[in-house]
């Protein structure tokens, strides 16, 4: 229900609020970071893809997180060019909501995946003789089944359970994506017990997920510490820096948005979190995972070379 009384059938994204030239100059910088996402996450789709040396299990997940980060961007960004470059700002009801399921899908999934890779690691560094029995095409699979499995179900209850929710007081969104926070504030209905098991269901896959990682890197740290040469150390730490960076950047914003304290009453400054968490990671998780991985570079070479010389020939 609107503030009228009647049915609310689209709701109004204010966005950043921005004038003239301000906001066609930030439509430019998400643009430009947006086909970097795209080109970045799709080269690593398409190299992982290509490359024989890369057709191993950490590189099945790696393949999958830039899959993720494709869907996860452009499931926000083209929502955000079209308000900045057309100042058009409203969205239909179903389509809100279907950009709030998606939304959730990629992040949960993102959770679990990383944690996925984690273990990856763990097997790697912990049980090394053990790595390819363990780590079969199979099992791998099964784990990035299992990631958007509980994804889904997850994704599933919570956009049921917000968007059963009575909105009355206003169908002006504070945000520049229908996201949690600013879509509460516009209830009217009572909310409590949906927002319990909103907020349980994202503490549980972020809880999860991160006790994955701790308990894996706590025994990868337990290897490294019995090797007795640094290089030796530096080396197998090497292999697990890129994912320690990844999982860092991505569960520090979302705890910061999702477990804070004073939920959805600082929204100005959730904007600028949920920009870096949106944008600027799913651009930089390519980057990260390729600067420091000899595989990756040495890979992107030959393919570059091959370029060269088809474009001679």
């Amino acid at each position: 229900m609107a503030a009228n009384g009647t049915a609310v059938t689209e709701f109004i994204l204010m966005g950043f609020q921005l004038q003239g030239e301000l906001q066609r100059g930030l439509f430019f910088v998400f643009l430009v970071l947006y086909l970097i996402t795209m080109g970045g996450n799709l080269g690593m789709i398409v190299l992982v893809q290509s490359d024989p040396r890369l057709q191993t299990p950490m590189y099945f997940f790696l393949s999958h997180l830039s899959f993720l980060d494709v869907c996860y961007s452009s499931v926000i960004v083209p929502q955000l060019l079209e308000i900045l470059g057309t100042d058009k700002r409203v969205i239909a009801f179903e389509r809100c909501a279907t950009q709030f399921f998606f939304f959730t899908l990629c992040a949960s999934t993102e959770c679990f995946l990383l944690a996925a890779m984690a273990y990856d690691r763990y097997v790697a560094v912990c049980n090394p003789l053990l790595y390819a029995t363990a780590m079969t095409p199979q099992t791998c699979l099964g784990l990035v089944a299992g990631a958007y499995g509980g994804a889904m179900f997850n994704s599933m209850i919570r956009t049921g359970c917000t968007f059963s929710i009575s909105f009355c007081k206003s169908n002006h969104v504070d945000f520049f994506f229908c996201d949690l926070p600013p879509l509460l504030k516009l209830a009217c209905s009572e909310t409590g017990p949906r927002e319990r098991v909103i907020y349980l269901l994202a503490f549980l896959v972020i809880t999860t997920s991160i006790s994955v990682i701790l308990i894996s890197y706590l025994f990868i740290i337990r290897a490294i510490l019995k090797i007795r040469s640094a290089g030796g150390k530096a080396k197998t730490f090497s292999t697990c820096a890129s994912h320690m960076t990844a999982v860092a950047l991505f569960f520090g914003t979302l705890m910061f948005i999702y477990l804070k304290g004073n939920m959805g009453k600082s929204l100005g400054e959730d904007k600028v979190v949920s920009v870096f968490y949106t944008v600027v990671i799913p651009m930089l998780n390519p980057v990260i995972y390729s600067l420091r991985n000899k595989e990756v570079k040495e890979a992107l070479k030959k393919a570059l070379n091959r370029m060269r010389v088809s474009q001679v020939e």
